[in-house]
């Protein structure tokens, strides 16, 4: 007969209960962890190089441009066409 293979895995680690400190940091403690994080963030963005800036200052200003001109245009039609039922109907 074929004898049964017992699969042995890891011992179990014992858990120990670590006791949290429950109390809350002071006011200035938490305020300078959050400006090291706040800084340690910022070391990890990319900014943009000066001529990458330009570029994608002048493309939004441009967008803004054409969106202006396009919502001017559509107000412009919507009152005359709303002057001319004015004056159809009165």
């Amino acid at each position: 007969m074929a004898e049964e293979k017992k699969v042995q895995g890891a011992p179990a680690k014992a858990v120990t209960a670590v006791k949290k400190d429950e109390s809350k940091p002071g006011f200035f403690k938490r305020i300078g962890k959050w400006f090291r994080e706040m800084r340690s963030e910022l070391k990890k963005v990319v900014w943009p190089t000066p001529k990458a800036l330009v570029k994608n200052s002048v493309v939004s200003v441009a967008f803004m441009l054409v969106s202006a001109l396009v919502l001017w245009g559509a107000d412009t039609i919507a009152s005359l066409a709303v002057s001319l039922l004015f004056n159809l109907a009165g």
